[in-house]
């Protein structure tokens, strides 16, 4: 019996999945774990989470946030004259990183306002967690540190009380549900 042929395509398929099974694998050990924040943490996040680096909590400083990857977009809010830059990390991406498992967040304000947003939401409308505004860090009197942001702009849906009061600024703690 003589040994297969490998031909250049074969090859680049056989070595375009052994690169894909080392990048999940990689990825995977990286979901696992959660370092621990080096400055003070600005985000806890709770609930229904499998990563966690403190307790029964995920905790998270701004370089932690940073690390995820940033993305940013222009929105016109009720809260600010005109469009406004905001960049942040993709809900979607921050819920990853801790394996969240449930169907809702509740966010949770500085001031202990608190409001109920459903996960479907950050996929369909690309919501983020903003740090930045008009490329500035957001000081808590400014609505910071961290925002969580609807590209309002985008659709004419998003324009409205519902999706508005699931915004959420001054977000110190996100429990998932």
């Amino acid at each position: 019996m003589s040994a297969p042929m490998i031909t250049k395509r074969s090859m680049g398929a056989l070595l375009a999945g052994a690169s894909a099974v080392a990048m999940n694998s990689v990825s995977n050990a990286w979901a696992d774990v959660l370092p621990a924040p080096t400055v003070r943490p600005i985000l806890a996040i709770s609930g229904m989470i499998a990563v966690r680096n403190f307790g029964d909590e995920a905790r998270f400083d701004r370089p932690m946030l940073e690390a995820l990857g940033t993305t940013s977009f222009k929105a016109t809010t009720p809260w600010f004259e005109g469009a406004v830059e905001f960049e942040g990390v993709p809900m979607t991406r921050l819920l990853h990183a801790v394996g969240a498992s449930g169907d809702k967040i509740t966010a949770v304000a500085l001031n202990d306002y608190t409001t109920e947003i459903p996960v479907s939401d950050f996929d369909r409308f690309g919501v983020i967690l903003a740090l930045k505004r008009n490329g500035e860090y957001m000081s808590i009197r400014d609505k910071g540190p961290l925002f969580i942001i609807y590209p309002y702009d985008s659709q004419p849906e998003l324009q409205n009380r519902r999706y508005y009061a699931r915004s959420a600024w001054q977000v110190a703690r996100l429990i998932v549900g």
